[in-house]
């Protein structure tokens, strides 16, 4: 792969640094006080590294010198309904073989940390009703995306004993905040042109995580002495049904919450009928995390509340309108 590089590298390197969580954590590391290099695929400034694309044949040498931290969160994301012939493959290019490479020459340049933003899908599609996943629980990836994050998980685990390097895996749930994408914002913009809504009878539970938040967490990860070699969910630690998390964005965005009852079991078959089957699942479904172990472990809050959080985002969206 070829490498444009654009100025001396910090002590902290981030991958995926334009996107929706990188570009975040850069600003507020830089607030913190943290020298911060970013890896983007197209550089615009004195503190960017462009990388055409992250790979097995990717070469990270020269850009890791001077390296005292890594957070990686360039990744293939997950793609509904992938139409490549053979998707397995392509994640794990990107994903397996392009984290390994780059690990092991983390490890090489001497590096002393580096914090793998992983995703709770590891775990599974789903949970009981207030039966969160837990670091214990064997992971269940269900689709393509999901097995290449555990089995990019395995192979820094391998690295790391193999040669000292300090890996830290956070698993996390959905994120929102500003910029946020995909299906937050859909629902965002539902809400907010009033749609009635046929899901006040939808009794389950979903963990989500506010960027700040995460930011703050991997921030914490990236510090904290207790973390190396550690597996990590977060969250907010307010975990919400769907019409609790649609009334709480209505209230966010000063619109009224128009939802009515309807059963679910309908609204699953509509699902299948409409080839919505995923998305039902996950408005109908719960999937929750216990984030226990980084509190008690290192010491770790959330420091905003979801509701400050939904309120942020609002703002967003309503400037962005």
């Amino acid at each position: 792969m070829f490498l444009h590089k654009n100025t001396h590298k910090g002590n902290m390197l981030v991958t995926g640094a334009s996107g929706f969580i990188g570009s975040r954590l850069c600003k507020v590391a830089v607030e913190k006080g943290l020298s911060v290099s970013r890896v983007v695929r197209y550089a615009r400034g004195v503190d960017c590294v462009a990388v055409d694309e992250i790979g097995p044949e990717t070469e990270w040498a020269a850009i890791l010198e001077g390296v005292d931290s890594l957070v990686h969160l360039a990744a293939r994301v997950h793609v509904m309904d992938d139409a490549g012939d053979d998707p397995l493959t392509e994640f794990r290019r990107v994903n397996v073989d392009g984290t390994t490479k780059l690990a092991n020459q983390a490890a090489c340049s001497g590096v002393r940390r580096l914090v793998f933003i992983s995703s709770v899908k590891v775990n599974g599609e789903a949970t009981r009703l207030r039966k969160p996943f837990t670091i214990m629980d064997a992971p269940d990836p269900q689709d393509p995306y999901a097995v290449s994050k555990h089995e990019a998980e395995q192979s820094l685990h391998r690295v790391a004993k193999e040669s000292g390097l300090e890996v830290v895996i956070l698993r996390s749930p959905l994120v929102y905040g500003p910029r946020v994408k995909a299906n937050f914002l859909r629902l965002l913009k539902v809400v907010e042109c009033g749609i009635p809504l046929p899901l006040a009878s939808v009794n389950n539970r979903r963990s989500l995580i506010y960027l700040e938040n995460l930011v703050d967490a991997i921030i914490t990860c990236i510090k904290h002495p207790k973390a190396a070699g550690q597996t990590y969910f977060v969250s907010d630690g307010e975990d919400v049904s769907t019409p609790e998390l649609i009334q709480r964005i209505s209230s966010s965005l000063g619109r009224p919450s128009r939802l009515f009852p309807f059963p679910p079991v309908f609204l699953k078959v509509a699902g299948i009928i409409t080839g919505k089957s995923v998305s039902m699942d996950r408005l109908l479904g719960s999937l929750t995390v216990d984030c226990s172990k980084i509190r008690r472990e290192l010491d770790w809050e959330p420091p905003y509340t979801m509701d400050q959080g939904l309120k942020e985002t609002a703002k967003w969206y309503e400037k962005s309108c």
